[in-house]
C-alpha cells in the first residue's frame, strides 16, 4: 500500500472492521498497523483513537487493540454508516436505518404539525413542492433533489421541538445520501411517495397532526418495503 494519511488509514481500517474482514475479537498491534499502512506510530494512534471513540476498538495493555463486538459500536456515527453502506452488509444497513426512520419520522411529523413556527411550515411546504417538481421532471436522482430531500426531513425533525428526535438527523441524512450515491433513488420517484411528501407538508402547514403522522408513515413504510425487498 502506498503511504497513507491519517484519514485514509481511518477509512480503510474502519471499513475493514465494519465489513467483518477484521472480526470482533481480532487483536491488532500498532507495529503491525504501521507496517501495513507505511505510516508513523502517531498516524496509527490517531486513527485508533477515533475508532476507540466509536466503540469499534479497545486498547489492551501489553496486548494491542482488540476489535469490539458490534453491540459496542456507535451505530449512529455517520462514518460508520458510510463504511457499512460501502461494504457487503449494505442492504442490511439500509433496512436498519429505514426501520429507525419508520419509528421516528411519523412522530416527528405529528409534533411538527403541533409546534412548528410559521416560517418552518412554509419552508417544509416549499421543499415538498420542490421535490414534487423535480420528481415529475425526472430529476429524482439529481444532487438538487437529494439536497431538497435531506433539507425536508431535517426540518421536520428540527421543528418537532424534540432535541432527541433531531439528534438522529445526521444518521438519516447519511442513509438518504447513501441510497442516492448507490444509484437506488430513481430518476422518476414513485408518484405515491411524492404525493405523501406533499400531503405531509400540507398537514404540517395547517396543523393537522394526525394527517401529518399518517402520510409520513405511508412514505417511510414504502421506502422500508423497497429496501426489504432488495
Amino acid at each position: 500500500m502506498a503511504q497513507a494519511s491519517h484519514g485514509s488509514v481511518l477509512d480503510d481500517l474502519g471499513a475493514r472492521i465494519a465489513s467483518g474482514e477484521l472480526a470482533p475479537g481480532t487483536v491488532l498491534t500498532l507495529a503491525a498497523l504501521e507496517d501495513t499502512y507505511r505510516v508513523s506510530r502517531t498516524v496509527v494512534r490517531e486513527a485508533v483513537r477515533v475508532l476507540e471513540a466509536m466503540g469499534m476498538l479497545a486498547s489492551r495493555r501489553r496486548v494491542g487493540v482488540r476489535v469490539q463486538d458490534v453491540s459496542q459500536w456507535s451505530a449512529l456515527d455517520t462514518r460508520l454508516i458510510g463504511w457499512q453502506l460501502a461494504g457487503p452488509g449494505r442492504d442490511r444497513q439500509l433496512i436498519v436505518v429505514t426501520e429507525l426512520r419508520a419509528a421516528i419520522e411519523p412522530v416527528a411529523a405529528r409534533l411538527s404539525a403541533q409546534r412548528a413556527g410559521d416560517d418552518e411550515r412554509a419552508e417544509i411546504l416549499r421543499l415538498a413542492t420542490r421535490l414534487e417538481d423535480l420528481g415529475h421532471a425526472g430529476r429524482g436522482d439529481s444532487e438538487e433533489y437529494l439536497a431538497a430531500d435531506i433539507a425536508f426531513h431535517d426540518l421536520i425533525l428540527d421543528s418537532s421541538g424534540n432535541l432527541m428526535l433531531a439528534a438522529v438527523k445526521p444518521a438519516i441524512a447519511a442513509v438518504i445520501a447513501g441510497r442516492a450515491r448507490l444509484g437506488l433513488t430513481p430518476g422518476v420517484p414513485h408518484q405515491e411517495a411524492l404525493h405523501n411528501h406533499v400531503q405531509t407538508a400540507a398537514a404540517i402547514a395547517c396543523g393537522d397532526a394526525e394527517a401529518a403522522e399518517h402520510h409520513t408513515r405511508l412514505y417511510v413504510d414504502a421506502v422500508l418495503g423497497e429496501v426489504r425487498g432488495r
